[in-house]
């Protein structure tokens, strides 16, 4: 199995803006009416399909809702996660339990947070649950110049986690 058949099989299309490929496999038919910071109702959850590959990884970005991240097969991912007053975690997402890799991590909301796959991986399959559901309005991206200025101290990482 290659990232091309998954593609194919999966039937992913490329995902504006973060990177990778995607395709939504569930949105919550009911909806929350009323959220303080967002215009228009939301689903209760989404979910997505969400492969990366070592040309198309998932760019540094935050959303106003939490997001579960769940591994499913392929090489393991490094996931990096830069809170507002600027602490960076890594999170090594993967099927090799017993070398701290994990198979599923939260993202808390407006978080900002990248994926890309570890050493010389070939693809990774994951899977992204939101609450509440996502929409393309609660997305926001930044350029690596911008981030490097709010967060000098991860400049080098910011570099490595953007597409710009």
């Amino acid at each position: 199995m290659d990232a091309e058949a998954l593609i194919k099989t999966l039937q992913l299309s490329p995902l504006p803006e973060e990177g990778g490929f995607y395709r939504e496999t569930f949105r919550d038919p009911t909806n929350i009416t009323s959220l303080e910071d967002r215009e228009g109702a939301r689903p209760y959850s989404t979910c997505i399909y969400y492969l990366i590959t070592p040309e198309e990884f998932s760019g540094l970005h935050k959303v106003k809702s939490a997001e579960v991240f769940h591994f499913y097969l392929g090489d393991p991912v490094e996931m990096v996660q830069i809170n507002e007053s600027g602490q960076l975690t890594k999170i090594i997402l993967g099927p090799d339990l017993l070398h701290s890799q994990q198979p599923q991590a939260v993202v808390p909301a407006n978080t900002w947070q990248g994926t890309r796959l570890l050493g010389a991986g070939k693809w990774a399959l994951l899977g992204c649950t939101v609450a509440p559901g996502f929409d393309f309005s609660d997305f926001s991206g930044a350029t690596a110049a911008t981030l490097s200025q709010k967060f000098p101290q991860h400049s080098r990482m910011i570099q490595e986690y953007t597409h710009n």
